[in-house]
C-alpha cells in the first residue's frame, strides 16, 4: 500500500524501477510546506522514501524539484493552520513556546524527520536542479548521491538567523573537511563548481543533461544486486563512525550471508551463461 499523496509532493514511479519524489510548489521555489506537521513536506518526503523502501519494485530513489528549483527550504511568508496540516509528528507535546520547547520540537518533530532519509536502505538520489536552501539543502545532504548543474546553489539557513542542522553540521565536515565546512557556515552559500571541487556534488553537468545523467546512473545502479547495495550502504554508513576492526567485522559477517544469496548465486549463473541477470533482492 502506498502513501497518502499531497499535491506539493510528488510520488512518480516508473516500471524500471525508478522512484521520483519531486517537491512540488515551483511558484514558491518549492519552499516547504509547513515545518514539523505530519502533512508538513519533510514528514511527507520520509513517508514517501519509507514506501519506496519497503516496495519490491523500487530500486532507486530519486529526490529533485519540479520547476527551478531543487528546495527554497522554510516558507518565511505563509504557514498553514492547524487544520489544513495536522498536528506535529512527534505526538501530544503541545504548544512550543519558550526556548526548551522549541528546541524538543525541533529535535523530536523536525531534525529527526531529515534523519530518516539516511536510514532509507535502497539508493537514494539527490538530483539538485536548483537552489537547495536550508531544510532542502539538509535534504540532498541526507541522500547517498548528489547530482547537480550550473543551477544547483546550496544556501544555509545563516538569512533566517540559524545554523545549518544536521544534513551540514555532521555530513558536511565529513565530505568536505572541516575547514571548508567552516567556511561554508561563516558565509552560507556555495556555488555548484565549488560544491563540486569540494565533493559535496558527486557530478556537475549542464542542466540540458542532468535528467539523462541521473537515469544513466540508475540504469548502472539497477543493473547490480540490490542485496549488495543494501548491505553496502549499511556497513558504509556504520563505518564512517565507527573503527577499522569493527568494520572488518561487519563486512567479514555480511560477506559470507551474501555468498550464499539468491541473488549471488544469479549473478554467478548469468556470468557463465552470458546473459543479463534478474534480482529480486533475496
Amino acid at each position: 500500500m502506498g502513501p497518502k499523496i499531497v499535491d506539493y509532493l510528488l510520488y512518480e514511479k516508473e516500471d524500471n524501477g525508478l522512484l521520483w519524489i519531486k517537491f512540488n510548489r515551483p511558484e514558491k521555489m518549492n519552499a516547504l510546506y509547513g515545518t514539523a506537521e505530519q502533512l508538513g513536506t519533510v514528514a511527507k518526503v520520509g513517508e514517501y522514501m519509507r514506501a519506496g523502501d519497503d516496495d519490491p519494485d523500487v530500486r532507486v530513489i530519486v529526490l529533485t524539484g519540479v520547476g527551478r528549483g531543487f528546495c527554497s527550504g522554510a516558507d518565511l511568508k505563509s504557514r498553514p493552520s492547524e487544520d489544513e496540516i495536522g498536528p506535529n509528528v512527534d505526538g501530544a507535546r503541545g504548544g512550543h513556546e519558550g526556548p526548551d520547547a522549541m528546541r524538543q520540537h525541533f529535535y523530536h518533530g523536525f531534525t529527526k524527520l531529515h534523519r530518516d532519509i539516511s536510514l532509507i536502505r535502497k539508493p537514494t538520489i539527490a538530483m539538485i536542479n536548483g537552489a537547495a536552501v536550508g531544510s532542502g539543502m539538509d535534504m540532498a545532504l541526507h541522500c547517498d548521491i548528489r547530482i547537480g548543474c550550473e543551477k544547483t546553489r546550496f544556501i544555509g539557513y545563516q538569512q533566517a538567523g540559524q545554523i545549518i542542522e544536521n544534513g551540514g553540521s555532521y555530513y558536511l565536515p565529513k565530505m568536505v573537511g572541516l575547514g571548508r565546512a567552516l567556511e561554508f557556515a561563516y558565509t552560507g552559500s556555495l556555488s555548484a563548481d565549488r560544491a563540486y571541487e569540494w565533493g559535496m556534488l558527486n557530478h556537475l553537468v549542464s542542466s540540458e543533461e542532468l535528467e539523462a545523467t541521473t537515469r544513466e546512473l540508475c540504469d548502472r545502479i539497477i543493473a547490480q544486486p540490490p542485496l549488495v547495495q543494501w548491505t553496502s550502504k549499511r556497513i558504509m554508513r556504520a563505518a564512517v563512525d565507527s573503527t577499522l576492526e569493527t568494520t572488518m567485522v561487519l563486512t567479514s559477517n555480511a560477506g559470507g550471508i551474501l555468498q550464499s544469496s539468491e541473488d549471488a548465486k544469479e549473478a554467478r549463473l548469468a556470468f557463465i551463461e552470458k546473459r543479463k541477470p534478474k534480482f529480486r533482492g533475496v
